[in-house]
């Protein structure tokens, strides 16, 4: 059964200047390190970084909750399999938040253009 489904859509010239203007102290804080060294990887960084928090609002929205909640960007982390599908890893309150609700679940998608990053989240519960 679908819990919660959620998406969002980034500019990624915005994420550019907020990357520009904030630096490591933004980066640090919504990123893990493995997003960090993943996306600072490509040319075009703030494409994946946009992606990346595109991702990480996607999952709560689907939650029904926003920023400021109870949960932490910092606490969801897009990981890539070996193949390059994208998922969520969690931790701290956004893990908690999931067991107590039950959701067995994650299914996440990911797309960029040069100007947009974008990003669906489908939750489902047992």
């Amino acid at each position: 059964m679908i819990y919660g489904v959620g998406i969002d859509l980034v500019e990624n010239s915005r994420m550019e200047r907020i990357v520009k203007k904030w630096g490591p102290k933004f980066i640090n804080r919504i990123f893990s390190i493995k997003e960090i060294q993943y996306c600072g990887k490509h040319a075009h960084s703030a494409i994946h970084y946009g992606a990346r928090f595109a991702a990480k609002e996607s999952f709560l929205k689907a939650l029904g909750i926003g920023m400021g909640m109870g949960v932490k960007l910092s606490d969801i982390e897009v990981v890539n399999d070996e193949n390059g599908k994208p998922s969520l890893k969690l931790c701290g309150e956004a893990k908690i938040i999931i067991k107590k609700a039950k959701i067995s679940k994650i299914h996440l998608s990911l797309t960029h253009t040069k100007n947009y990053s974008m990003a669906v989240v489908v939750l489902e519960k047992k």
